[in-house]
């Protein structure tokens, strides 16, 4: 009976989550609450390019995010053509992989109450050592309380909800910004630049309308993972 009753808010979390997921896409005057997690995206595919620069051997020296949603890693290193182009699908990717995390972690309430403030540690650690800018200090500051309160303080018996919530929004952020993964370049507050595709386009030959291709169905393989793992039992 106890069990049922956790497949009961599991699938309640879900249905929540994706049913107003789907109506900030789709109704124009909800488009405005759908920003924060277009911001979230923006932050974990940023942080995922400075990441996977750290894992090849180079340096992620700062990130910046700006109040229309662009952001910006700064990396350095002396990158070969397959370490550009993981560098450049880390961050493609990025928001996936941290999605695929937050849906394991949402299995049990205390499981998610744990993953919210460890992500909380993460982002605490991140305005330390790379976030650079005023709005990209102000949204992960803000991003941080939030995670921390839902783990430990008031909400802490919505954690599961929650986590879900931001996972699915994490795995459909690579949809509902679909335009950027079959485009060559990208626009910011630092200008023009090549986008992620075209980078690993450059690096590894194949068109880079392909590598968006591979990196759409990467994200929805994982979301609907993500579902499965989410209703299994624990």
């Amino acid at each position: 009976m106890q069990q049922n009753s956790l497949n009961n808010k599991k699938i309640y979390a879900l249905g929540i989550s994706s049913f107003i997921t789907i109506l900030f896409y789709i109704i124009p005057f909800l488009h405005i609450l759908a920003y924060p997690f277009i911001l979230l995206s923006t932050l974990v595919h940023e942080m995922g390019h400075g990441v996977g620069a750290l894992l090849v051997g180079g340096n992620f020296h700062s990130f910046k995010m700006w109040f229309d949603a662009s952001g910006v890693a700064s990396i350095s290193g002396n990158f070969g053509n397959f370490a550009k182009a993981f560098v450049a699908a880390a961050g493609l990717v990025g928001p996936a992989v941290v999605a695929g995390i937050f849906f394991i972690g949402s299995k049990s309430i205390k499981r998610s109450q744990f993953m919210l403030a460890f992500f909380s540690v993460i982002l605490v650690l991140s305005l330390i050592l790379v976030v650079r800018n005023l709005f990209g200090i102000c949204f992960v500051s803000l991003l941080a309380i939030f995670c921390f309160y839902c783990s430990l303080g008031f909400l802490k018996s919505y954690a599961q909800i929650v986590l879900s919530f931001l996972a699915i929004q994490l795995s459909l952020s690579v949809f509902s910004r679909s335009d950027y993964l079959f485009t060559k370049y990208a626009i910011t507050n630092m200008g023009v630049m090549p986008s992620d595709v075209e980078q690993m386009s450059q690096a590894l030959v194949l068109p880079y309308w392909f590598f968006g291709a591979l990196c759409a169905m990467f994200s929805l393989l994982v979301l609907i993972i993500g579902f499965k793992s989410l209703l299994k039992n624990k």
